[in-house]
């Protein structure tokens, strides 16, 4: 059974908000770099051979090449095997042996062995290891080397920062068949994190949400400022769906007569579940801020 850490996670409380840049070598580059902080749920490991010192500095000084437009790809509907070849070609030399050492500790060593695994460690250290353009996607690679299942895959969330929930979110449709791992999207989808709420809304959730929860996540995303884009096959579940179409104008209503604008993402959804709809008269521009419509 897995517990979740007795403070909430923060979204990106690892390394990959603050890479190196290439070619200059970090203010603590002679810090200890041994593994991830007891602060990001996971216990201190044991120090690292010399070879891997060295290889934690060649990598944190020459990470990755340039993010590029093919990169904002989902991660959710990418093939495992597509993911690695992506990835791999975008990563210079020593990320890229990183990798796929992770990948085989990973393959080599799957499940979940003692207080924490080895691919575990590897999750932690993707941010520093693999720069933040690419540190999502190494991870879910990670986790499918791994054969996460539901429990190891419901551990490394409750226990990790929130990058590491986003990646165990974005892997759980190749991992998992069944809604077994619906709490955890759930779970995201009652935080306020805009990139966790877009994490939850993919695939799986599609495939296995209710219509009452599916449709609570859509509103969450139009509340949040998160784009129904990202909400996977939104067309098919909203396809004339006269509830959400009832929720739809309410909330635009009550964003009406608050004073406040409507989303136009609404507008969208509006169509998909009734062709024929109309959009909301905008809202009157009006001389006081009124309240925001609360969360349903």
């Amino acid at each position: 059974m897995t517990h979740p850490r007795t403070t909430p996670a923060t979204p990106d409380a690892d390394t990959e908000s603050h890479p190196p840049t290439e070619g200059h070598a970090p203010a603590d580059a002679h810090a200890p770099t041994e593994g991830p902080s007891p602060t990001e749920g996971h216990q201190p490991t044991e120090n690292p051979l010399p070879t891997e010192r060295q290889a934690d500095s060649e990598a944190q000084a020459d990470a990755t090449h340039p993010a590029d437009p093919e990169d904002d790809r989902p991660l959710a509907l990418t093939p495992p095997t597509e993911l690695r070849a992506h990835l791999a070609a975008r990563l210079h030399t020593a990320a890229r042996a990183w990798l796929h050492r992770a990948l085989d500790e990973a393959a080599a060593n799957p499940g979940t062995h003692g207080p924490i695994s080895v691919w575990e460690l590897r999750i932690a250290e993707a941010g520093r290891r693999c720069g933040p353009d690419h540190a999502d996607a190494a991870r879910v690679l990670i986790l499918h080397a791994a054969r996460a299942d539901t429990d190891a895959l419901s551990r490394v969330y409750f226990q990790g920062t929130g990058a590491e929930r986003r990646a165990v979110l974005h892997a759980l449709p190749h991992l998992v068949t069944g809604p077994q791992a619906l709490p955890l999207v759930e779970d995201a989808l009652r935080t306020n994190d805009t990139r966790l709420l877009a994490a939850a809304v993919g695939p799986y959730a599609a495939r296995h949400l209710d219509s009452h929860q599916w449709r609570h996540a859509v509103l969450k995303c139009l509340f949040t400022g998160v784009h129904v884009e990202t909400v996977a096959e939104l067309d098919r579940r909203a396809h004339r769906d006269t509830e959400l179409a009832r929720m739809l104008g309410d909330y635009a209503a009550e964003r009406t007569a608050a004073g406040r604008p409507v989303p136009e993402d609404l507008y969208r959804v509006l169509t998909l579940t009734d062709p024929t709809a109309t959009p909301p008269a905008p809202a009157a521009q009006r001389g006081d801020r009124g309240t925001d419509g609360k969360e349903s």
